[in-house]
């Protein structure tokens, strides 16, 4: 079993850049492809970015492509979710998961494990 939880959000003016780090516990964490996901209200979760057990493989959604990048560092059991050149319609909770290994990478179902979310706002 996985435990995660997510911080580094906050209120950020459009244009700025916010860092988010999801620590997790379990000594299985290296061996879990990981996810960013993200929600906004009145909305559906949806992907934002995916990592690979090992790093080695990344993924994400058009929306933030050449804006976000996720990275892990599985001695620290942490993933983690540089944004940049933030846009008010990245306001979201964003939320990061252990992936199960089922299904499609870029589906909320695919999820085994979540965290409690937080919040990132941007201002225009």
């Amino acid at each position: 079993q996985v435990q995660l939880v997510e911080s580094g959000g906050g209120l950020v003016q459009a244009g700025g850049s916010l860092r988010l780090s999801c620590a997790a516990s379990g000594r299985t964490f290296s061996s879990y492809a990981m996810g960013w996901f993200r929600q906004a209200p009145g909305k559906e979760r949806e992907f934002v970015a995916y990592i690979s057990w090992s790093g080695a493989r990344t993924s994400y959604a058009d929306s933030v492509k050449g804006r976000f990048t996720i990275s892990r560092d599985n001695a620290k059991n942490t993933v983690r979710l540089q944004m940049n050149s933030l846009k008010p319609e990245d306001t979201a909770v964003y939320y990061c998961a252990a992936y199960s290994g089922r299904g499609v990478v870029a589906h909320p179902g695919g999820y085994d494990y979540w965290g409690q979310g937080t919040q990132v706002t941007v201002s225009s």
